[in-house]
């Protein structure tokens, strides 16, 4: 069935939005690759292929489609030709641009998948916590009203919630602290002397872009960076992720993990300030003073900016009222396929990075996971789960 649109008025909480056999929260790719695969069961029964299938409806946060993309700052590009990026079903547009696609023509490519297979995407709307149903399944409570569902696919990603870590000192800083999610491009640093920390991707790539701009840009690691070889991009790193996790399961050595490689893909402008001297890493500081930054060997230096290339957890704050089994920081997982919450039936998570899937966080990746989650999740409803 065709779950109705959300209610118009933010506040009324006791208002029913809908009532769908599985419900995906986020409408990122993660959760469009769900969406399709969900989508083609209807479409088959439709036709008369298959059995039955579930229905479903997909909730998101933004305002606009194209997930945590549309935050990304502008320089950034993707680690892989369009041809390699795609989700499933719809392969990426060519991108006639230098390099590899940007954020921005990733931003269209969502907005156009959305747009192809017509899925059934409400926005925004906020979800506030998702609760056990007295009659089997869940409530998920949203600011446009209740949700029920059999099966709730997680799709949220992590963008809304950056990590930052806590350092002594950092109260007394005059200076301004920003995480990668405040990062949009250049042009707001010019002149400053900005201190980027972080040993990956993020890190370097943002650390690149400002050269050109900044008066000084200290890139502060902790640890030495890891370059991947230089003609390693997105292809290769999920051929890796999955081999990696193909031997684990079957109890085989693994050919090692992306992580054996390195930390940073050299994309161009990476490389090209790599290479020009430019990009040298300075060990981690451990503190702040009032207008800058410290070390234990005593040096410090005076900072405008600091911006955090330190990650992110996974979003998941809506789940609390059901405490989930957890595995250090994240979702204890279980069967087949990995996503199925190991103590929650009917409870999936995807696209939250390896521990949910071989690489799927990444575009390329996503669709494999995407594939057996939403098989999974409708053969729960289907049996009266």
């Amino acid at each position: 069935m065709t779950p109705p649109a959300p209610s118009a008025d933010p506040t009324a909480q006791s208002v029913m939005a809908g009532a769908v056999d599985v419900l995906v929260i986020g409408a990122g790719q993660a959760g469009l690759a769900a969406g399709f695969y969900l989508h083609r069961m209807a479409r088959d029964a439709a036709r008369g292929r298959g059995g039955p299938a579930p229905s479903f409806a997909i909730l998101d946060a933004n305002e606009q489609p194209g997930g945590a993309w549309q935050y990304y700052w502008d320089t950034l590009e993707l680690f892989s030709p369009a041809d390699y990026s795609s989700l499933p079903g719809y392969r990426m547009p060519a991108w006639t641009g230098p390099g590899n696609p940007s954020a921005a023509h990733v931003v269209d490519y969502l907005r156009a998948y959305e747009d192809r297979y017509g899925l059934p995407v409400h926005r925004p709307v906020t979800v506030h916590a998702i609760e056990d149903h007295p009659d089997g399944g869940y409530l998920t409570r949203t600011d446009r009203g209740t949700w029920t569902s059999r099966a709730v696919i997680n799709a949220t990603g992590s963008w809304r919630r950056p990590f930052v870590p806590r350092m002594p000192g950092a109260e007394d800083f005059t200076g301004s602290q920003l995480h990668t999610t405040g990062y949009r491009g250049r042009e707001p640093f010019a002149g400053q002397r900005v201190v980027v920390v972080g040993g990956g991707n993020s890190g370097a790539q943002i650390a690149a872009d400002l050269l050109p701009a900044a008066a000084e840009v200290t890139w502060v690691t902790r640890r030495p960076p890891r370059y991947l070889p230089d003609d390693v991009d997105g292809r290769a790193l999920f051929a890796l992720a999955t081999g990696h996790v193909q031997a684990t399961r079957r109890g085989e050595p693994s050919p090692g993990g992306v992580g054996s490689l390195g930390d940073i893909v050299a994309v161009p402008p990476v490389r090209q300030a790599r290479d020009a001297g430019r990009l040298q890493a300075q060990p981690m500081f451990s503190g702040f003073t009032p207008t800058g930054i410290r070390w234990d060997d005593g040096r410090k230096l005076e900072v405008d900016t600091v911006l955090w290339c330190t990650g992110f957890r996974p979003d998941l704050a809506h789940l609390r009222p059901l405490r989930p089994a957890m595995e250090g920081t994240v979702p204890a997982t279980a069967g087949d396929p990995p996503t199925r919450s190991r103590d929650r039936d009917g409870l999936f998570f995807l696209g939250y990075g390896d521990w949910c899937g071989p690489a799927s966080a990444t575009l390329i990746g996503v669709g494999a996971p995407a594939r057996a989650t939403a098989t999974a999740a409708a053969r729960h409803v289907l049996s009266g789960g």
